[in-house]
C-alpha cells in the first residue's frame, strides 16, 4: 500500500518588498493573495520521495541545497528523492543577491526551514493512498511568444511592422498531466498538475502587490469544488517561450487580474475534468535519481561585443539594452563550467523530469516523446536556475530567451545535454522488462508500415 501526505505553509514576505521578474524596479505595497510552500510526500516499500512547489519566481541552488539538507536530517528523505521547484510567479520577492533588485536577506534565510517544515508536516499526515494519473488538454490559453521574421531572426511578440512576421517560431505543449491522490474513503486529498505557460499575468510591469498569480487561482478553484483540505501543486512545465498573450483578436481578457482569473479557472477545469476520469493506477514504485552535469557557461564572443558596441553608439537604450551593456563587461563566467542538477522521479506510473531554468517547450516535448513512462511531467525551475534554455537553433537567432547574458547563461547545447541525460535517467527508473512487449515500439512500427509487403 502506498501512503501519501500533503501540506502547505504561507511563505508571503513582509511588505514592502521588491518584486522580481522585470528589468526595472517594482515594490509590493500590499498582498493580494498569499504565497505558499506546498509539499507532497509519498511512501511505499520503505522508500520515501517528496515534491515541493514554492510560489516564487526562481529558487537559488544554495537555498534548495540547504532545504534538502534539513529535510534529510529532520524527515529522513535524501536530497536525490526531493524535487523543489518554483511556480515562477512574477509578483513575488527576489531571492538572489546581485540581481536587479535588493532582497530581504532575513526573509530569504528563513525559506529553507519553512520549506523543510512543509515537508515534515506532509510526512506527519500520511494516509493510505490511491494514485490516479491522467492527462487533459488546453490549447487556446498558451502561445509561443517568439515570432520568426522574414529575415530569419526571432523577436519577442508583435513589435514593429506585423508584415515582417513570417509566423510563430515554435510550438506549445497543450497537455496537462495530472495525478489525483485519494484516501481509502475515495476522498480527493491532493492534485499534482503539470502545464506549460508563463506565470507573468496578474501584475505586469506596474505590479505593486504580492500574488501567486494564476496558479493561486487554479488552487482556489479546485478547493471550491473539492473542499479546503485539498492541496494543489502546480508543477510549471517547459514555458521558457510560452506566454498567455494571444496572437489573434479577442474581446476576452488579455492581461492582468481578469486574465489570471480566467487562466486559473480554465486550467482548474482541465485538471478537474482529468481527475474525474482518471483510473486508479496499481503501480506503487517510488524511485528517484539526481545527477549533476558539467555544462560550460556561455563565453562572450566577438558577435556579442559588436552588438554591445552598436548599442552604445545608437544613444538612449531601453531597460534590456542597458542591462546587457552593463553586464557584458563584468560577466564572471567566461571559461567556467556550471554544475547543473537534473532529476528524475518515478511516482507509480508517472515520471517526473526536473530541470533548472526556463526551458523552451521543444525540450519538454522531446522528453515526453521519448520517455518510457506512461505519463510524464516535465518540470522547469527545479532545484536551481540557469536562466533560459533555448533550442540550439534558436540560441543562434538572438530572440528573447536566447540572447547571451541578457537571458541565457549556458552554452547553446545545454538543453540537449540536459534532456538526453534525463531520458537516460527515466530509462533507469523503467527497466526494459516493464516496457510493452512488441516486435517494434509503436512509433517505429508505424514508420515502417508503408514498406511492409501487403498480403
Amino acid at each position: 500500500m502506498i501512503k501519501a501526505g500533503f501540506a502547505e505553509r504561507v511563505i508571503t514576505p513582509p511588505i514592502p518588498v521588491y518584486l522580481v521578474g522585470y528589468f526595472h524596479e517594482r515594490i509590493a505595497q500590499s498582498i493580494r493573495d498569499d504565497l505558499y510552500s506546498k509539499a507532497a510526500v509519498f511512501e511505499a516499500d520503505g522508500q520515501r520521495v517528496a515534491v515541493v512547489v514554492c510560489d516564487v519566481c526562481f529558487l537559488p541552488g544554495s537555498l534548495v541545497d540547504e532545504a534538502k539538507a534539513i529535510i534529510a536530517e529532520d524527515v529522513g528523505i535524501p536530497a536525490e528523492a526531493v524535487i523543489i521547484c518554483a511556480t515562477h510567479t512574477h509578483t513575488g520577492p527576489g531571492l538572489f543577491t546581485g540581481r536587479f533588485t535588493p532582497i530581504d536577506e532575513e526573509y530569504v534565510a528563513s525559506l529553507p526551514s519553512a520549506i523543510a517544515a512543509t515537508v515534515a508536516e506532509a510526512a506527519d499526515q500520511m494516509f493510505d493512498a490511491q494514485l490516479r494519473p491522467n492527462v487533459g488538454y488546453e490549447q487556446e490559453l498558451s502561445f509561443n511568444r517568439l515570432l520568426r521574421l522574414r529575415d530569419g531572426s526571432d523577436q519577442f511578440g508583435w513589435e514593429g511592422d506585423p508584415k515582417e512576421v513570417a509566423g510563430v517560431a515554435g510550438p506549445i505543449d497543450p497537455e496537462m498531466a495530472i495525478m489525483g491522490v485519494y484516501d481509502s474513503d475515495s476522498n480527493l486529498r491532493g492534485i499534482l498538475a503539470n502545464f506549460a505557460v508563463h506565470t507573468d499575468v496578474i501584475g505586469g510591469g506596474a505590479a505593486d502587490f504580492i500574488s501567486a498569480d494564476w496558479p493561486g487561482e487554479l488552487a482556489r478553484t479546485v478547493r471550491a469544488v473539492y473542499g479546503e483540505e485539498v492541496v494543489t501543486l502546480l508543477l510549471q512545465g517547459t514555458s521558457g517561450d510560452i506566454n498567455t498573450c494571444t496572437h489573434h483578436a479577442t474581446e476576452l481578457p488579455t492581461g492582468l487580474e481578469p486574465k489570471a482569473i480566467q487562466i486559473g479557472r480554465a486550467l482548474a477545469a482541465v485538471a478537474i475534468n482529468a481527475v474525474e476520469k482518471a483510473e486508479p493506477a496499481h503501480d506503487e514504485t517510488l524511485r528517484a535519481v539526481l545527477h549533476t552535469l558539467p555544462i560550460p557557461y556561455y563565453e562572450v564572443d566577438d558577435d556579442l561585443r559588436e552588438r554591445v558596441a552598436e548599442l552604445k553608439e545608437k544613444g538612449p537604450a531601453n531597460n534590456f539594452e542597458r542591462y546587457l551593456i552593463e553586464e557584458i563587461d563584468k560577466w564572471p563566467h567566461n571559461g567556467e563550467i556550471a554544475q547543473v542538477p537534473v532529476q528524475a522521479m518515478r511516482l507509480g506510473s508517472i515520471g517526473l523530469a526536473a530541470l533548472p531554468g526556463e526551458i523552451f517547450v521543444h525540450w519538454g516535448l522531446t522528453i515526453k516523446k521519448w520517455s518510457p513512462a506512461p505519463h510524464t511531467m516535465v518540470v522547469e525551475l527545479a532545484n536551481d536556475t540557469f536562466a533560459y534554455i533555448p533550442t540550439i537553433e534558436q540560441a543562434q537567432r538572438g530572440g528573447y530567451g536566447a540572447m547571451p547574458i541578457l537571458t541565457r547563461q549556458l552554452e547553446a547545447s545545454a538543453g540537449r545535454i540536459m534532456s538526453d541525460e534525463l531520458l537516460r535517467m527515466l530509462n533507469e527508473l523503467w527497466g526494459p522488462e516493464e516496457l510493452p512487449a512488441s516486435e517494434l515500439p509503436a512509433n517505429i512500427a508505424a514508420a515502417f508500415e508503408p514498406y511492409r509487403p501487403q498480403p
